[in-house]
């Protein structure tokens, strides 16, 4: 299998993350093989290689990109002047809806994590205590002004986080 006349390099690297991202969804990354990837891409293995030098970079590409694009999402609601309160209801209807449509996404980010190699793993659980600080930083600023009354913020946010799932 050739690369199709007239292919775009931007465009085959698209589809690649597409199909590989419902694979890996559908029948978890250790199923998952790079052939199977460019058969359902409809090219030759080596021009997977062209876009991502293993399956493991596939894997942590989607799960990066799932992660900057949440944290980019969230930079952009507007929380000036809520109390934490209504901070951590607009964080909780942000996430769900955010999410919502990106189930694939969310999946491989919570069952895929295990696959990660060091490296990947280590970039994206940096991502994720990102994330998971926001609503931290929520919760802390409820406990000080006295509207939260939790032992522990982190556990608080574990909790919140948990329960969007």
């Amino acid at each position: 299998m050739a690369r199709r006349k007239g292919s775009v390099g931007s465009e085959t690297k698209a589809t690649i993350l597409t199909k590989a991202l419902q694979m890996i969804a559908q029948s978890g990354y250790a199923a998952v093989s790079m052939r199977m990837i460019a058969d359902a891409v409809g090219v030759n293995v080596g021009a997977l290689y062209n876009h991502f030098p293993s399956k493991q970079h596939i894997l942590v590409f989607l799960m990066s990109n799932h992660m900057d694009g949440l944290l980019a999402a969230w930079d952009e609601v507007d929380t000036q002047g809520l109390t934490p309160a209504q901070r951590l209801d607009r964080f909780v209807r942000f996430h769900i809806g955010y999410n919502i449509g990106r189930a694939d996404d969310v999946f491989i980010s919570f069952m895929e994590l295990r696959s990660l190699e060091a490296e990947g793993h280590k970039q994206i659980e940096k991502k994720r205590r990102a994330y998971e600080d926001v609503v931290r930083m929520i919760i802390r600023e409820g406990q000080d002004s006295g509207q939260f009354h939790v032992e522990d913020a982190h556990v608080a946010a574990m909790s919140v986080l948990g329960s969007l799932i």
